[in-house]
Order: C-alpha cells, then structure tokens, then sequence
C-alpha cells in the first residue's frame, strides 16, 4: 500500500481538540488530566495527527483492527450495504446478516452453530451469562482473576483487574479463581505441568467449596488479553473443559480479543483443542469498523431456547452495516491469507524479534504470547521479577512506564501500555518491514525502561 501523503493542518487539529475538551467525556479518564491527540487520518497500520507525525500502530486501535484502517474491501462494502439498506430491526431476516452468521459459524470450533448478535464484546459477555444462567437454573459465575471481561454491569463484575473495583457490588454472584500463570505463580510452581495441575486443583477445590449446584458457568479469556496475554499451559483449558462437564457448568470463553486471527488461528481455542458451550466474539470480527459482537452458542444450549423465549435483545442486533462489514472482513482474512500472516509473523520475526530484545534489555523479564499477540513483562530486576512499576500504578509512581510510552511515541511508535508491560499487537496483516520498524522502536524506547532497572 502506497504510504499516504500527510499534509500538516495545526489549525484544524487545534480546532478538534478544543471540540473534545469542551464536549467528549472519555472513558477510563480523569477528564481534566488527559491531553487526547488529535487523530487526522489512517491507512492500514498507520495513523498520524494535524502536525504531520505518522505513528506505527501497535495496539490495533485497541486490539481489534486486525486488517489494518481504512482496507478499501470493507469501506466499499459499508458504503454498497448503506445505499442498499443502511438498517433495519433484528427480528426479521436479512440478507447481510444472516451471511454474517453463518461465515462466523463456519469457522468457531465444534457445534457453535448458532450466534446472536451484540454491539460489542461486553454485551457479549451479558448475554453469554444470561444464557448460562437460564440453561442452568444456576445462578453463580466462576471467573479469573488478572481478566477483562467488559464495562457493562455483569461484565465488569466478571472482571478480575483493577478497573472492576469501582463497580463491584460484591453481589452479582461472581466467584473469583486463579488461572494459571508461571512467571507470577500463585501456586508456587516452578514447570509448567506443575502450574497447570495445581491451577486445576485450586479451580475444583474452588468449585467445591463454592457449591459445585450453584454455579452456573466459568468464564475465561482463552488467552487474556489486557491483563497480560498469558498463554494458558498445554492441557489447561482441556482440564477446565472436563471440570464443567463433571459439574454440569456452563464453559465460556471470552475471544473478544484473541479471536479472528490475533493468535494465528481463526479463534485460540484451535491451538488447544478445546470447545466450549459458549463463545463471545467482537474486535476483530469486522476489524472494529462498525460496532458489532456476538455469542456462538452450541446445539444444546440453543435447544433450551426452542420454544421458550430467550429474554434478551438489542435495538442494533445485527445491524446490516456491521455485517457488511463483517462478511467483507472475513474474505479478506481468507482471499488474503491474514490469519496465516498472522501466525507466520508470530513464529518467524514478532516473537524472536521480542526474545531478541528481552536478552539486550534489563528491563524485559518475560516475552510471551503467539500469532500477533504478545506481551513484554517489564521488571526492575530479572532476578527478583520485581514489576517495573507497583500494580494498579499512577501518577509518580508510574513515572517508569510513562517514560517508556513517550519514547515509544517520539520514535513513531504506538504502544500498548498497561501497568508494567507493553504488548505487541500490530495488525494481523502487518508487513515484515512494519515488524522490523515497531521492534527498532520498541528497542530504543526500552532504554528508557532500562534506567529504571537495578
């Protein structure tokens, strides 16, 4: 793709950032202490502003343009499904939204024949519970601590990272468990065989402490996305799987970021050989272009749903221009061998690419991750794993990783900062020489970090 031509504009970019500060209330913020850049353009793995600064994206918007901004294939097939019908409700059967459905069926794991459409992963996850909960009679929910499950009510309550404490109500019938993590074992493990049995050890135990006839599902990123992209240790997620079935839980897992070709598979789940009875989906599905998520639901959960109403709906479910997008997405992953890009770029350069930083640098104490999907680990010393900056850090006391991100961006990069790591999540189809570029940026900007090591 030809690199677009920047022309310079401060006047206009003045202009729309004093129309933000007098009218945009931003989430995740506090309102008088953010300075947003003011975004001019963007074109596949690329954005600059109104000053002429083009920036390499490596946090795909956040975590969901997985072919890159403004890929001609999609923006033509919004703009032909909005002159053909730009909406209409989702109790009746449409063309684009019915092609929606079934291309995603075809690629989710196993039986997950049916999908019911949100607008976004949280709403996802919503609906996914509610199913739970009335399949089951059940009203408990298992979920981990170190996820991210989504902003809305019982999502955030699912929630296990700092962001949820806010809102938790201690009373949405969530029960917390920890997941398997090697680096920062909770259990003392020192193999990853030990992680995994003693991290299914302490879910069972959880489980029946709980009350195995209360709970009605467990939820789990198949691979955690913001929390720190922990890949979970082989034979995991096949254990969980055999845990829900012997309790008779609903198994859930959360592919809103990991899904559509982030790992190098069209959904995670395929690198472990596991299928869940529910599965939610947004971000990458139509590459964030228009709002729209979903929930891949099994033959038996739909069966419960045959002829008792499901109560549950949205006014956009659906919408046709999300599935414009999203039916267009999915032949461009497919006509141009995105998800294969994707693996390929993981094995080959991302990953040894960031191991390749980690022996150079201090401050790196762990690279892990797959596909286009990594995490870099900052620490003090290696020694002791001791983070960078505390947990749930601010103001001063994230000073470190401050620093880190602001050189990352004077170098023309964008990084992915969150508490003491940055991830590496490029565009599924990111080109090598992008690869190569976001690693010579991410290299210089790591001594800064380094300064901060002892």
């Amino acid at each position: 793709m030809t690199p677009h031509v920047i022309e310079p504009d401060p006047q206009a970019g003045a202009a729309v950032k004093a129309a933000d500060r007098a009218h945009v209330f931003h989430s995740w913020s506090a309102q008088g202490l953010i300075d947003p850049l003011a975004v001019a353009g963007a074109e596949g793995s690329y954005f600059w502003d109104y000053d002429g600064n083009r920036y390499l994206d490596f946090t795909s918007g956040l975590v969901y343009t997985n072919i890159g901004y403004q890929h001609p294939k999609v923006v033509a097939a919004i703009q032909e499904q909005a002159g053909k019908l730009a909406t209409f409700a989702p109790a009746f059967a449409v063309d684009v939204r019915s092609e929606a459905a079934r291309l995603i069926a075809e690629r989710t794991p196993g039986d997950l024949n049916k999908i019911f459409f949100t607008n976004g992963g949280a709403e996802a996850v919503e609906n996914a519970v509610r199913m739970a909960r009335l399949h089951t009679g059940r009203h408990k929910v298992l979920s981990a601590f170190r996820s991210y499950h989504g902003a809305t009510s019982t999502a955030i309550n699912l929630t296990g990272d700092p962001r949820r404490w806010a809102s938790d109500t201690g009373s949405a019938g969530v029960v917390r468990f920890w997941a398997p993590f090697l680096y920062r074992s909770p259990f003392y493990a020192e193999t990853e065989q030990q992680e995994c049995e003693r991290a299914l050890a302490h879910l069972e135990d959880t489980i029946a402490f709980e009350g195995p006839a209360t709970i009605a599902a467990l939820i789990l990123e198949t691979v955690p996305g913001t929390a720190g992209i922990m890949t979970p240790p082989p034979g995991y997620l096949a254990g969980v799987r055999e845990i829900c079935d012997k309790y008779g839980i609903v198994f859930v897992l959360d592919e809103v970021m990991a899904g559509f070709g982030r790992t190098g598979k069209w959904f995670a789940a395929e690198h472990f050989d596991v299928v869940p009875d529910l599965m939610t989906f947004a971000k990458g599905v139509n590459s964030g272009y228009v709002p729209l998520g979903g929930v891949a639901i099994s033959e038996e959960i739909a069966a419960t749903f045959a002829t008792r109403p499901y109560p549950g709906g949205l006014t956009y479910s659906g919408h046709p221009l999300a599935c414009a997008a999203a039916v267009a997405t999915i032949h461009v992953m497919e006509d141009e061998k995105v998800v294969e890009n994707a693996a390929r770029v993981g094995e080959q350069l991302l990953g040894p690419g960031l191991r390749a930083l980690a022996e150079r640098h201090p401050s790196v104490g762990e690279v892990r991750g797959m596909g286009v999907f990594w995490a870099l680990d900052l620490v003090k010393n290696k020694e002791t794993r001791e983070p960078l900056v505390p947990y749930n850090a601010a103001g001063e006391a994230n000073a470190p990783m401050a620093a880190f991100g602001a050189a990352a961006k004077k170098n023309g990069l964008w990084p992915f900062v969150n508490m003491n790591r940055t991830h590496a999540v490029p565009a599924c189809n990111v080109s090598d020489d992008e690869v190569r570029e976001g690693l010579a940026a991410l290299d210089a900007a790591l001594t800064v970090a380094d300064e901060h090591t002892v």
